[in-house]
């Protein structure tokens, strides 16, 4: 019963995804060729079906795993094992994450050289490490307004070593390792090393360590596009076209995915069985539940993937060039951005890492922030990033030139707004670009980016590759909710003084009339 409901569930917060592909391939722009329907078909089923089951799954196993050792990593007490811990679990829970694998395969068919695995491993290992940096943070009660100053200006200082087309990459691959699992998984992690070993076991500290974490990636991946230069003499791997829609057979892409998929999910549980023998000790019965929880993860995340392959890239592909079309107004790829800013809005509000993080915060401020208005903001901001992302494709425009001014905001604002907005700021920039946004948003700026290079070709202009143009929807994804979301935080801290300068007006007029008749009395 509980599969029906989140496939309900699925289904329907599915359902902007599914208007704008019939507004499109069935009225707008037809398709010629009626097997492209049948992708297209089987490939959204796929998607709905395959992410109800994974989400079941997850519930029932790795989410609990992650809250279990969560809350026995304390029992350790040696800061050096929580730490070691925390990146091996912070690296586990990532490489698991089917956004980051979507994203893997995105740019393994752009640039065949960087593989799937090591792409996966090389993002993990980044958040891995500033996982634990993030829990060294909390034990040692270090400002997270500093640490992100720091972070942020190492990155924009490295940034003009590395090589051009890793740069939107990286920022993008950072958004993508922060979804479905490593979100409640970290979140968890974080939550447990708060209440027990920071010095002010406050709100304060509850926010932050996915943003903190998120940083990692960006890094990592900074410096494997330094390494693949110097190693190929200091030019990049050719660069191939993105075409999802190549393989015709969906079993051959679900026999293509078993291996990888299973290399990515099962680590997890490999590591939690020594924890269960040894610090956790769930009944029997549980642990085996757990396990065997695994399955339909696997199963769901399997099916989600090569739906994707399939059919779902394909169709967001087509809808990304088929308004940029040459024969076309040229006001008619304009339009792109009314259905960046749809889809954008109504992905987010389906998200459920994003869903997560809003039942966190209405959890802690006592219900005085409710989810849906984190959940309302994020998706205002994230709809305006789908726009500037496809501003920045068809102009060309390099994406730091948008980026810099962006973060450098997010940056000033942290003065005006609390330590647990500016945490909760940065961790709703690393859980905005979930699995839906991969499986979706990214194919699409990945084909108006082909497409203008297409059309800059055939007018004899010379034009960005793809891996530098198509990729950089999840890097705005990731910065503007740090504005939007530390814009709340001001407004929530203006009505907050308002509130409390009332409250001790009316104590102060109360005292007044109560002292003031005690001296008429006498």
């Amino acid at each position: 019963m509980k599969l029906l409901r989140v496939l309900k569930e699925t289904f329907f917060s599915s359902l902007p995804l599914a208007a704008v592909i019939i507004i499109v391939c069935c009225f707008i722009a037809p398709m010629n060729d009626a097997a492209d329907y049948l992708k297209l078909i089987v490939g959204y089923c796929g998607v709905v079906f395959g992410q109800a089951l994974f989400l079941v799954g997850l519930d029932i196993s790795i989410l609990p795993v992650g809250r279990v050792i969560g809350e026995s990593l304390v029992k350790l007490k040696k800061v050096v094992f929580i730490l070691f811990f925390g990146l091996l679990f912070g690296l586990l829970a990532t490489v698991a994450e089917p956004s980051l694998a979507v994203l893997a395969r995105q740019t393994h068919m752009i640039v065949p050289e960087i593989g799937e695995t090591v792409f996966i491993w090389v993002l993990g290992a980044g958040i891995g490490v500033f996982v634990g940096l993030a829990l060294f943070r909390i034990m040692k009660d270090i400002n997270i307004k500093l640490i992100f100053v720091i972070l942020y200006a190492v990155i924009f200082i490295v940034v003009f070593f590395v090589p051009e087309q890793f740069i939107a990459l990286a920022f993008d691959g950072s958004g993508a390792t922060s979804g479905d699992i490593s979100v409640p998984f970290i979140l968890a992690l974080g939550l447990g090393v708060s209440l027990t070993m920071s010095k002010h076991k406050s709100n304060d500290d509850t926010f932050g360590i996915i943003g903190i974490a998120a940083t990692g990636p960006v890094l990592a991946m900074f410096t494997y596009g330094i390494f693949l230069k110097a190693t190929h003499d200091g030019q990049l791997p050719p660069v191939g076209a993105y075409d999802p829609g190549a393989a015709e057979n969906f079993f051959s892409i679900v026999i293509s995915n078993l291996g990888g998929i299973a290399l990515a999910l099962f680590p997890i549980m490999l590591v939690f069985v020594p924890f269960q023998f040894t610090l956790i000790k769930l009944p029997k019965k549980e642990f085996i539940r757990l396990l065997l929880g695994t399955i339909p993860v696997y199963i769901g995340l399997l099916i989600f993937l090569s739906s994707i392959d399939f059919g779902f890239a394909y169709a967001a592909k087509y809808i990304g060039e088929v308004f940029m079309e040459a024969s076309r107004p040229d006001w008619f790829k304009w339009m792109l951005l009314i259905i960046g800013l749809v889809l954008g809005f109504a992905i987010t509000l389906s998200e459920p890492a994003v869903t997560v993080l809003g039942n966190q915060l209405e959890e802690i401020t006592n219900g005085h922030i409710k989810k849906m208005t984190i959940r309302v903001t994020l998706a205002i901001g994230i709809g305006f990033s789908s726009v500037l992302a496809i501003v920045k494709i068809i102009t060309q425009t390099d994406i730091l030139i948008f980026l810099i001014p962006l973060y450098l905001l997010a940056l000033i604002m942290m003065k005006g707004t609390s330590k647990m907005f500016t945490g909760l700021a940065f961790d709703s920039g690393g859980v905005a670009g979930g699995s839906l946004t991969a499986a979706f948003l990214t194919p699409l700026t990945l084909g108006i980016a082909q497409a203008v290079a297409v059309n800059a070709e055939a007018a004899g202009l010379e034009a960005q590759s793809i891996l530098t143009n198509g990729f950089g929807i999840i890097a705005f994804i990731s910065v503007t909710p740090l504005i939007a979301v530390q814009t709340l935080g001001i407004i929530y801290g203006m009505r907050y003084k308002r509130a409390q300068r009332k409250i001790a007006e009316e104590e102060a007029a109360v005292l007044k009339e109560f002292t003031g008749g005690e001296n008429n009395d006498g």
